[in-house]
């Protein structure tokens, strides 16, 4: 029987593989190994994904959170090869961009080169975004594995384009749709029966949902003074929710600002999948820097205001509800005053079948 890895580290890839792998379980006469490196291994921000979205649990757990993004990168290729050398993979599949994507790909590419090791074919799901700002490590980490993948699926149609003008051949990808939004799907109906609202006291299209995560608008701090002074502000007029992101956390407290714990933000604990889309669905309005949340929030036509100067996934704001509003305190009130609470997604394929896509592929070309 052949093997499959899928390798996952961050919150996106667990919620993008759940209805995959699901679905190569019961389509595929194949072995799926499911590979968790660790990247996220807060347990809400890693280890309750798994619960919530039905996912068996990891056949290995590196365990590899935390570092630098050339130790962590390396660690996840070491933890990679020690892995893939014993599964003996005829399919690795990763997800994303985040650096376990990137770590995986290049030792799934190169093993073939030890005598003993068979050609490794490398699946990338959510190929093709591109941002074009390369001061992101996300946008090297995608490039780097499209450019090494032998098989490439993706979220939209500009996305085949943005390869091929990268020299990839056009018969290497599909367009298949989007797996997030498979899991919006299958998992819509619990989220309505999350507790959460009433946890927090919140009423429907009464709040504000916000989340802060990215290097570039935590780790400058006077980037980070300005988005939470601006969320301060906001919250004069709505509740502003924020589950607080470690790394954010962290900043936070480093640089001595802990007194915006105290302030009228509500700011909570990361939350499970369940709690969080049921958060994101039932706010009147989401300010976020995350990619995500910028599709999520177009399933359900919620209002998204990025914080940020550009996007890989432009679709969201052409025919979505997602618009970028830059970085600056001013800014970002200003926008919130012109919200368009008309605008609803019309994005072509995220219909919930993408994984069926991606299945056919699998026994019409790579197996």
């Amino acid at each position: 029987m052949k093997t499959i890895i899928h390798v996952l580290g961050a919150r996106p890839n667990f919620i993008k593989a759940a209805p995959l792998i699901k679905k190569m379980n019961e389509s595929l006469d194949v072995n799926n190994v499911i590979l968790h490196t660790g990247q996220h291994y807060d347990k809400n921000m890693s280890g309750q994904f798994f619960v919530d979205l039905n996912i068996p649990k990891p056949d290995v757990n590196l365990g590899l959170g935390g570092g630098s993004q050339a130790s962590q990168t390396a660690n996840i290729m070491i933890g990679c090869e020690k892995v893939f050398k014993e599964y003996r993979p005829k399919v690795v599949v990763v997800y994303g961009d985040v650096n376990s994507c990137v770590a995986a790909t290049l030792v799934a590419s190169k093993l073939h080169l030890e005598e003993g090791y068979d050609k490794i074919k490398v699946v990338h799901v959510e190929s093709g975004l591109r941002s074009y700002d390369r001061t992101m490590p996300e946008e090297l980490n995608r490039v780097v594995t499209d450019g090494l993948a032998d098989y490439l699926f993706v979220s939209c149609e500009d996305a085949i384009q943005n390869l091929v003008e990268e020299g990839i051949d056009s018969e290497k990808c599909f367009f298949v749709g989007n797996t997030m939004i498979d899991s919006l799907i299958e998992f819509e109906e619990k989220f309505d029966e999350s507790t959460i609202l009433s946890e927090l006291d919140l009423d429907k299209k009464e709040y504000a949902l916000t989340t802060i995560h990215r290097p570039f608008t935590v780790d400058n701090i006077s980037r980070l003074k300005d988005m939470m002074d601006s969320l301060i502000n906001i919250s004069k007029g709505i509740e502003c929710v924020l589950p607080i992101h470690p790394r954010t956390k962290n900043a936070l407290v480093k640089n001595d600002l802990n007194h915006y714990f105290e302030s009228k933000l509500k700011i909570i604990e990361p939350l499970g999948y369940l709690d969080f889309m049921c958060l994101q669905k039932n706010a009147k309005f989401i300010i976020t820097d995350s990619g995500g949340v910028q599709e999520e929030s177009s399933y359900f036509n919620v209002p998204c205001l990025t914080i940020r100067d550009n996007t890989e996934r432009p679709i969201t704001c052409t025919d979505g509800t997602n618009k970028m509003i830059g970085t600056s305190y001013s800014n970002i009130l200003d926008e919130v005053m012109m919200i368009d609470f008309s605008k609803k997604s019309k994005i072509k394929l995220w219909d919930g079948k993408a994984s069926d896509r991606i299945v056919q592929v699998f026994k019409d070309v790579i197996l």
